[in-house]
């Protein structure tokens, strides 16, 4: 196999993208255990769920949303349980599924991270960034996600937000 390798343009770009893959999570999971002794997937799941009909979600369409596997999903619901943020409970129309929902504390701790979350969004990515820059980075987005869910499995999940 000839191995295709990437142009100086090219290697450019993906040095960058790799820092900030690196990067960005560290910040958001500093922030979020600063202000709520939350990581930035623990915050994920608990948004996800406060969007939800009832604040609640099978186990399978909250990893779904979440883009987790089952396990990692599985453990970090049972730490967020420990800490009374969500309760889980059979789903009453498939007694085999499991169902997750927030609970009042969990509610109260994403509406209290929140607002530190986002400005914390806005001063590392978006406020770097000008509005057509915004445009252009959902653009090339949508163009790495469509080859990394090739299936369209998860398209929703970001579309919803294209509203």
């Amino acid at each position: 196999m000839d191995t295709r390798w990437l142009s100086q343009p090219e290697l450019a770009a993906w040095v960058r993208l790799a820092a900030i893959l690196e990067l960005l999570p560290a910040a958001l999971d500093t922030q979020l255990r600063r202000d709520a002794q939350l990581t930035h997937f623990d915050y994920y799941v608990l948004a996800m769920l406060s969007e939800a009909p009832d604040r609640t979600l099978r186990m399978t369409a909250l990893a779904e949303r979440t883009t987790a596997t089952l396990a990692r999903l599985s453990h970090v619901v049972q730490r967020l349980e420990a800490r009374g943020l969500l309760e889980r409970f059979p789903c009453p129309e498939d007694r085999r599924a499991t169902n997750a929902r927030l609970t009042d504390a969990g509610r109260d701790t994403v509406v209290e991270a929140a607002p530190g979350h986002v400005a914390l969004v806005r001063e590392r990515v978006l406020d770097a960034l000008t509005p057509e820059q915004v445009g252009q980075l959902a653009t090339i987005t949508d163009a790495i996600l469509r080859r990394l869910d090739p299936d369209a499995r998860r398209t929703a999940i970001y579309e919803r937000y294209d509203r």
